[in-house]
């Protein structure tokens, strides 16, 4: 393996990583807009417990993905930036909506209307968001996405606003959702709110194989290239035999109420079925032009990257870890009486 395809291979592993995380949070926002019936505000309080410690440093997987884009393969970074503009910058403005209507909503406590309206657009920027992602995934393995000399040679919608791209989209929010639950399943104490999210997780993993399987139908129409990559790589359908193991794993631990188990089968689950999209897609980054090998910065450009990201990742990790482990322990302590403030 080269050092662009190990820079390639930390992008997509970075993508996997904001997916397990900040897609889990987008996910229970859209559980956030979906909470009704008698305890429809003890679900919106455990979304909150469960997000608030840690939600803002997911989006470091983010911003590692750009960087990476921009650094590394610059002509890919360019063509995102101008034949995919619109759902970039409807991506980026929902990310800037989602987190400040969050804080709004969480500390502005002079009025109930408008705690429920910045609630609402919390709701709304974190159902869409996951929903343009998916769009982007999917623009980027359809048809071409070509753009020359700062103007989009199939249109600025023709590129992304048709039926593939769409499903993936839906795909990528039942995903988010599903995964969302099986976690607020196990960050649940009540016996009541963890059935609560296990029939979400129930039915919107239902929903995700159903979306699925229509990406797949439409593929065979509009993203041939990918379809193939998926029936011809032995390492694309290892993938997908082991994310169906999975779901049967999840769904069988949440019909038995394992709610732990079902909670890591869907993580690798929806890992799995992001690789098998990395594999199928390889060499591509953007079909049907720029690939690995001819989008790359030169080579000690990557190799620069690639020491950069391994110093960083010796304190971005441990980091990461310590933070999860001090917010989430805290907050357990303090649902269980045992926290002891510092102060």
């Amino acid at each position: 393996m080269n050092v662009a395809s190990m820079l390639a291979a930390i992008i997509l592993i970075s993508l996997v990583l904001y997916s397990l995380l900040g897609g889990a949070d987008f996910g229970a926002g859209f559980w956030d807009l979906m909470c009704f019936g008698k305890r429809r505000e003890s679900q919106r309080e455990l979304i909150a417990q469960a997000i608030h410690p840690v939600w803002e440093a997911n989006h470091i997987w983010l911003i590692l993905i750009v960087v990476l884009l921009f650094a590394g393969f610059s002509a890919v970074f360019s063509t995102f930036c101008l034949a995919l503009a619109i759902p970039v910058y409807l991506m980026l403005l929902g990310i800037v909506l989602r987190g400040s209507s969050y804080v709004f909503r969480a500390y502005f406590t002079g009025s109930v209307h408008t705690q429920l309206y910045w609630g609402t657009v919390f709701s709304i920027s974190s159902s869409l968001t996951p929903i343009i992602l998916g769009i982007i995934i999917g623009a980027i393995s359809g048809d071409p996405v070509i753009a020359h000399e700062g103007t989009s040679q199939n249109g600025f919608l023709a590129t992304w606003l048709y039926p593939f791209p769409l499903a993936v989209g839906l795909l990528s929010l039942s995903l988010f959702g599903y995964l969302s639950a099986c976690y607020l399943t196990v960050e649940a104490k009540e016996a009541a709110l963890k059935d609560d999210f296990r029939n979400r997780a129930l039915i919107s993993g239902a929903v995700s194989v159903v979306a699925a399987v229509v990406t797949y139908i439409l593929a065979g129409v509009s993203a041939q290239g990918i379809r193939l990559g998926l029936l011809n790589s032995p390492w694309a359908r290892l993938t997908e035999v082991g994310a169906a193991i999975s779901a049967i794993v999840a769904f069988r631990a949440l019909w038995k109420r394992n709610f732990r188990v079902a909670q890591f089968a869907a993580a690798i689950q929806v890992t799995l079925i992001l690789f098998g999209w990395g594999v199928s897609q390889y060499p591509y980054l953007i079909r049907p032009d720029l690939t690995i090998s001819n989008s790359a910065s030169p080579a000690p450009v990557i190799s620069g990257l690639l020491i950069a990201i391994a110093v960083g990742a010796l304190v971005l990790i441990p980091s990461l870890a310590a933070l999860f482990r001090v917010f989430k322990a805290d907050r357990k302590a303090i649902s269980t009486g045992e926290f002891t403030p510092l102060f």
